[in-house]
């Protein structure tokens, strides 16, 4: 074994033997005394060594550079003046990997690095205890999504990311070669999660990478992200945004949790009692009186979200009731005004962090709404097709993963909150 305990953990074993793991985070020489502060994802802990009491193969490794890897055996004894009121005193340190150049982006974060260098070099900047706290709250957000998601009976299904017509109309996709066909990277699992409810499963969500062939140069998009959907059967537009609303709140409610993580990203998770709900018409009227006009039927842009939170001073709000022409052509139109569509979006700190709607399920109208975008309805037989054999008034929407980090941890670019980000113009590592 290399490791009985992960920092964290070891710390509350005073007293006892442990092993512990990790990188070399400082290394202090003060003549009597040698100090090294050991990093692992946890945390980090201070390792101390007497001279003329310890070990001299101890001594002798502990004489480290930055960055090395160890693992060190000893007993943690309580002191005041350490990190977090504890020590461990080695009887014995393995050195497990020397440091071999000099180092392109310093881990400790005592000195700076531009992103495109620290993205360059991605596997040091992880190593950083803010950017190593970004990732533990990713993962309570996906953790909490599904954990939410399957308490209130949804079944996770993993659709393909193979897709012979782009799945949201338009250009936009990344074609592939796949033997003798043409093909292309999902935009969206939409089209299938919507087959698992005409085909009975009622109720799913899908934890699953898309891939966009927009050619942006922005700080809140990516060409791919990872998104978190649902989608429930025998349910509308109303249903839809009440099971964002919900499954919203607890998957904010577990990143909540990570108190110390959030420190270190100069964050904090408020958690509204509710989330309220605004029209797209009522939202314009906002804008216009706040000196900020639209035109009826344009999208929002980032400085009319903005703006909208400052108006509102709501970290989260739902707009929903969106011009038919605005939003896909899957979106089920208004019965009475079908220039309105049962489309909805989720805003948080004043970014859209999740869309959906209420879906057509009748053929007749998806081949309509296909053709006023331009799109032949016969490149989507197979999806058509399947709303020919009864199949129930349904709804969905999703959230992306990124954008939610991104606004969680409080970081300005996006590109932070994916581990190797890919855009127009990055592909490494």
């Amino acid at each position: 074994m290399m490791r009985t305990h992960y920092i964290k953990d070891a710390k509350g074993e005073a007293g006892n033997e442990v092993q512990v793991a990790g990188w070399v985070h400082e290394v202090r020489d003060l003549g009597k005394l040698v100090f090294i502060q050991l990093r692992d994802r946890t945390g980090i802990m201070q390792l101390t060594a007497k001279k003329g009491k310890a070990p001299d193969e101890v001594l002798e490794a502990m004489k480290r550079n930055k960055e090395d890897v160890i693992s060190a055996t000893g007993t943690l004894q309580e002191n005041n003046i350490a990190p977090d009121g504890v020590e461990l005193i080695p009887s014995k340190v393995l050195v497990l990997s020397k440091v071999e150049r000099k180092l392109p982006v310093d881990p400790t974060g005592l000195v700076p690095s531009d992103l495109d260098t620290r993205l360059n070099f991605r596997y040091l900047d992880t190593r950083k205890r803010e950017v190593t706290a970004i990732f533990n709250i990713k993962a309570a957000l996906a953790r909490g999504f599904r954990q939410a998601a399957t308490d209130l009976g949804f079944l996770e299904i993993n659709p393909t990311s193979i897709v012979a017509a782009a799945t949201e109309g338009g250009t936009e996709v990344f074609p592939v070669e796949y033997f003798e066909q043409k093909v292309f990277l999902a935009q969206s699992p939409q089209l299938y999660k919507q087959l698992a409810i005409v085909g009975g499963l009622d109720k799913v969500f899908i934890t699953s990478p898309v891939f966009r062939a927009e050619k942006h140069h922005t700080t809140t998009h990516l060409n791919e992200v990872i998104q978190m959907d649902v989608e429930l059967g025998f349910a509308n537009d109303k249903d839809g945004m009440d099971t964002l609303s919900e499954i919203t709140l607890r998957t904010l409610g577990e990143a909540a949790k990570m108190k110390e993580d959030l420190e270190l990203v100069d964050s904090e998770i408020s958690i509204p009692k509710e989330i309220k709900r605004y029209t797209y018409t009522e939202t314009l009227e906002l804008l216009k009186e706040n000196n900020m006009e639209l035109e009826w039927g344009e999208d929002l842009a980032r400085e009319h979200e903005k703006k909208l939170y400052e108006i509102l001073n709501e970290e989260l709000f739902i707009i929903n009731d969106w011009p038919t022409e605005s939003r896909a052509f899957y979106s089920m139109p208004k019965e009475d005004d079908e220039k309105i569509c049962l489309a909805y979006d989720l805003m948080y700190k004043g970014l859209e962090i999740a869309s959906g709607a209420q879906r057509i399920h009748i053929p007749e109208l998806l081949e309509t709404q296909l053709e006023k975008r331009g799109m032949n309805p016969r490149d989507f037989d197979f999806y058509i097709d399947a709303f020919r054999v009864g199949a129930p008034p349904h709804a969905g929407w999703s959230i992306g993963l990124e954008r939610l980090t991104m606004k969680a941890t409080n970081r300005d670019n996006i590109r932070e909150a994916m581990l190797f980000p890919r855009d127009r113009s990055r592909v490494h590592p």
